[in-house]
C-alpha cells in the first residue's frame, strides 16, 4: 500500500546494513513506514475501548469517530500529498466554507438545480487550488504565507458576498433525493456516506502513488525539488495539480456537510485548517517533504478522530482532550522518526546469481 521512495541518497551516509535474509515477515514489518501510525491507532483504540467501555465500542460510538475521520480524511489525503511534495495548504478551512455557501446560495437561495450548485461549489475549490498553485510556483513565496493569505481573503469574500446576496450568514437548502443519497445519507441512521467517499479516495490516491509515475514525481519533488526539475519532472505543473486536489477535497467536504445538514454557514470548516495537518503528521508524513504514505495518513486520521471523540466516552473532563492530543502528536512524531529510519535503511537482499 506504500510507494517506494525515489533514490535521493546519492552521496550521503551509507544506509544501515540490511536485515538478515532469514528475518521473519513480522520482523520485516518494522521497516514499513506506516508501522508507527498503525501502533498509534491500535494504542489509542485499545486505551479508549478499556476506559470508554461498551458505549465507545457500540455502533453509535464507532459512528461518532468514523464520521469525523471520514470528513477529515477527505481533506487530509490531498493535504498529505502536498506535504510529501514539501508544500502546505492552510486555506482548506475557507475553501470548505466558501464551497458550502456557494452550494447553499446557488441551489438554496436562488433555487437552481442541485447539480448546478454542486458543480459551482467544487469549481470554487479547484479555482482556489489553481490560484494557490500559481502563486506558490510563480512568486516563490513560501506556501504557508500564500495559503494563509488565501485563507483570510476567501473567508472575507465568503462573508461579504453572503451578506450582500442573502442578507445573512446562514442559508438553508433542500437537497433532492439523489444528492441526499450520494452525499448526505446516514447509513443505518448513524454512519455518514462520506465514509465511502473517504475510502474510495484513499484507494484511488494509493493507486496513483504506487502504480503511476506521477507518484514518484511527488516524492522526488519533496526530496529535492531542483534535482527533480533537472531530471525533467514538471515540478510546477505537479504542484499546481496537487493544490487543485487539495481545494477539491475541501470543497467536496463542504458539499457533503451542506447536503447532510440541509444548509451552510460562513463559519464552517475552520477547525479543518490545522486538524488536517495534525492528522497527516500523526500518519508519518514529514513536514520537510519526501516521505509518507496514504495508509499512514488514513491511520493518522483515525487516530485523531478516536482521541477527539473517545474522551467523551470515558466520563472524564473533556478539557483533557487537548492535552492527550498534544502528547499524542509528540509521541507520534518521535515514533514515526524511528520507523522512518528503519524503513529507509531497509534493502532486501538481492537474489543470488545462478
Amino acid at each position: 500500500m506504500t510507494t517506494s521512495l525515489p533514490d535521493t541518497t546519492a552521496g550521503t551516509k551509507p544506509a544501515a546494513a540490511p536485515p538478515k535474509q532469514s528475518e521473519s515477515p513480522v520482523g520485516q514489518l518494522r521497516h514499513r513506514p506506516e508501522v508507527g501510525a498503525l501502533i498509534g491507532t491500535i494504542s489509542v483504540f485499545v486505551f479508549f475501548a478499556i476506559f470508554g467501555g461498551e458505549k465507545f465500542l457500540a455502533p453509535a460510538g464507532a459512528a461518532s469517530w468514523l464520521n469525523i475521520a471520514s470528513e477529515l480524511g477527505i481533506i487530509a489525503i490531498p493535504v498529505g500529498l502536498l506535504m510529501i511534495a514539501g508544500e502546505l495548504d492552510v486555506s482548506v478551512g475557507s475553501v470548505l466554507a466558501g464551497s458550502s455557501m456557494t452550494l447553499a446560495i446557488v441551489s438554496g437561495h436562488w433555487g437552481a438545480p442541485m447539480i448546478v450548485g454542486i458543480v459551482c461549489a467544487l469549481g470554487l475549490g479547484l479555482l482556489t487550488g489553481l490560484l494557490n498553485g500559481i502563486l506558490v510556483t510563480r512568486t516563490n513565496v513560501h506556501s504557508l504565507v500564500v495559503t494563509l493569505a488565501t485563507l483570510s481573503g476567501l473567508a472575507g469574500l465568503t462573508l461579504g458576498l453572503s451578506r450582500v446576496t442573502t442578507g445573512t450568514t446562514s442559508v438553508a437548502v433542500s437537497p433532492d433525493p439523489l444528492s441526499k443519497a450520494l452525499f448526505g445519507k446516514l447509513i443505518a441512521g448513524q454512519f455518514e456516506v462520506a465514509i465511502f467517499w473517504w475510502l474510495g479516495l484513499a484507494v484511488l490516491v494509493t493507486v496513483v502513488l504506487q502504480m503511476m509515475k506521477y507518484g514518484n514525481w511527488i516524492f522526488a519533488i519533496g526530496g529535492d525539488k531542483e534535482s527533480a526539475r533537472a531530471t525533467g519532472i514538471p515540478v510546477n505543473k505537479v504542484k499546481i495539480a496537487l493544490y487543485m486536489g487539495s481545494g477539491f477535497g475541501a470543497a467536496l467536504v463542504g458539499v457533503i456537510q451542506t447536503i447532510l445538514y440541509n444548509g451552510a454557514q460562513v463559519a464552517n470548516g475552520q477547525s479543518f485548517v490545522f486538524n488536517s495537518i495534525i492528522a497527516v503528521v500523526i500518519g508519518g508524513v514529514l513536514l520537510t517533504g519526501g516521505y509518507g504514505s496514504v495508509v499512514g495518513v488514513v491511520l493518522g486520521t483515525l487516530t485523531f478522530a478516536i482521541v477527539n471523540q473517545g474522551i467523551y466516552y470515558t466520563g472524564w473532563n473533556s478539557d483533557w482532550a487537548s492535552l492527550i492530543l498534544g502528547i499524542l502528536i509528540l509521541a507520534a512524531v518521535l515514533m514515526n522518526n524511528t520507523f522512518r529510519r528503519l524503513a529507509l535503511s531497509y534493502k532486501p537482499r538481492s537474489a543470488k546469481k545462478a
